[in-house]
């Protein structure tokens, strides 16, 4: 009699960046459940101990800065990494007058936090011909947000980034993925406020499910892992009727100033 097939992430060693709720909480559980060892870190030492806690034997919190984490997370996973979800973000809201602090914040955790582990990744996965990158981007990266020019703006930039990592890196084993949902039922879905409420709260889903998204993605060989499949169809929109779809945009955006 067969036994269940083995996870192609069983020994696999895991890092999941902002893994103390939410995203990528959900991420840390699904890898840790496929068989890998999973480096759980977070800005919060409390918030990582107990998504480590909930896991068990295969996670290990690793407290600190997303930016700062790759050095001690690899050293924790024996001296190697294989899959790193660069999972943290900050929820920037603003428009264009928001202060130079809160654009320099976004930019730091959305975009330079990834390019920071990638230049320490990339080395050893190279010489590997092996090695995942897995970029929680947001449909805002694909599209945008209303009331976060930080927050889109910067989604944006993550995007491009691991665009640029898949197209020149793939043909040497590296792999990228980017996650882009709508809303999740998160802390940071109740941060967007009004915003997020007339935007994101109606389809929202739960963080579980965007873990299942990835990990069909992943056997599945693709780049882009859309939760919300109807994200496809805005993309699509945004790239081939650009007026139309900036005018139905401005819509909603009256609509929530009219709130």
């Amino acid at each position: 009699m067969k036994g269940d097939p083995v996870s192609a992430y069983q020994d696999q060693r895991v890092v999941v960046t902002g893994a103390g709720g939410g995203i990528g909480a959900a991420l840390a559980h699904r890898f840790a459940a496929e068989g890998a060892t999973v480096v759980v870190n977070d800005l919060d030492p409390a918030k990582a101990a107990a998504v480590a806690a909930e896991i068990g034997a295969r996670a290990i919190p690793v407290p600190g800065d997303a930016s700062a984490v790759v050095a001690e997370a690899r050293e924790a996973l024996g001296g190697r990494v294989d899959v790193y979800c660069a999972n943290a973000g900050l929820a920037s809201g603003g428009d264009a007058f928001a202060d130079e602090a809160v654009w320099e914040a976004a930019w730091d955790t959305n975009v330079m936090a990834h390019v920071r582990a990638a230049r320490l990744l990339l080395p050893d996965w190279l010489e590997r011909g092996s090695g995942c990158f897995v970029s929680t981007v947001s449909a805002a990266g694909l599209l945008t947000m209303i009331g976060a020019a930080p927050y889109s703006v910067t989604k944006h930039g993550a995007l491009a980034f691991a665009e640029w990592l898949s197209l020149t890196y793939r043909h040497r084993g590296v792999q990228v993925h980017a996650i882009c949902p709508q809303g999740v039922r998160t802390d940071m879905l109740t941060a967007a406020g009004s915003a997020g409420e007339l935007v994101l709260a109606p389809t929202a889903i739960e963080p579980a499910a965007v873990a299942d998204a990835l990990f069909d993605g992943m056997e599945k060989g693709r780049f882009l892992i859309l939760p919300h499949p109807e994200v496809a169809d805005y993309y699509a929109a945004r790239a081939t009727e650009p007026d139309r779809w900036l005018a139905g945009m401005n819509h909603l955006q009256q609509k929530w100033e009219a709130r």
